[in-house]
């Protein structure tokens, strides 16, 4: 079962308003929006960090400590994009 967090937070009018038009015009609820932004933000859940560890270490080779700093950069890297 996959529970779901509510949230506030406040925004001006203004972006607010952005938000809502931009939900009407992609057809999404809100709430899926930022939770498009977070992900293009890099913001990401244990288990997709845990994902990323996994795939770092597959492809380098490494032992577990390696490739945690090689997932750790990897998320980093993905943030700043």
């Amino acid at each position: 079962m996959n529970l779901m967090a509510r949230l506030t937070i406040t925004l001006s009018d203004e972006r607010h308003r952005a938000l809502k038009e931009a939900a009407a015009r992609r057809n999404k609820s809100i709430g899926q929006i930022v939770e498009e932004s977070l992900e293009l933000s890099g913001i990401k859940t244990s288990d997709e960090a845990a994902k990323l560890v996994t795939q770092a270490r597959r492809r380098a080779g490494k032992r577990e400590r390696q490739a945690l700093e090689i997932g750790v950069r990897e998320a980093r890297a993905e943030r700043r994009r």
